[in-house]
């Protein structure tokens, strides 16, 4: 049985807020492959959820450097995955930037809408804007950097929905699920 379960945003903010000038030696990091702030946000994303999809090619996970999947590193791939997932794992909608809250994500992107960053919200204000928003990032390493800092052409706020995992039924009663504890 698939459940739904909140996403718990105060531990991927600790996760950000912990890592951000940081790598965990849990992942490979990926700086002189191209950058490390999808990996560095799907980490986040695990942190407050603790669910990967093990789907191949097309879910979200990381067991090896070698054995992950395009969307656990890729931009749009992370964006694609999030989106459209209807199975275990993470997913979420493109928002305005009135609904973003610690733990969500930005991306960045040039003229021709080919988006290549990554940004972790840490915070916002009690209406979230470009001036109050701070994120975490790896690539450029940021923690608590305003958003309204960088040179924005194109943008886009993945509001994180929520986390699904498949329980297994035991006699009518579903077992609650325990979120991963990170660092």
């Amino acid at each position: 049985m698939l459940v739904t379960f909140d996403y718990d945003r105060e531990k991927a903010v600790n996760y950000a807020d912990y890592w951000a000038y940081r790598r965990n030696p849990q992942f490979l990091d990926f700086q002189g492959l191209g950058g490390d702030c999808t990996n560095f946000a799907s980490q986040c994303l695990y942190a407050g959820g603790g669910v990967m999809n093990y789907t191949p090619v097309y879910g979200w996970f990381y067991i090896t450097s070698e054995n992950r999947t395009a969307s656990w590193t890729g931009v749009q791939y992370l964006y694609d995955f999030l989106t459209s997932n209807s199975g275990e794992g993470p997913f979420a909608q493109q928002a305005d930037i009135s609904a973003m809250q610690p733990g969500d994500l930005i991306q960045l992107g040039d003229a021709d809408y080919q988006f290549y960053h990554t940004l972790v919200v840490v915070s916002t204000g009690e209406t979230p804007a470009l001036n109050n928003i701070r994120i975490a990032a790896h690539s450029n390493d940021a923690n608590c950097r305003p958003l309204n800092t960088y040179a924005i052409t194109n943008i886009r706020y993945i509001h994180i929905l929520g986390i699904r995992k498949e329980v297994p039924e035991q006699n009518g009663f579903t077992p609650e699920f325990q979120p991963f504890a990170g660092e």
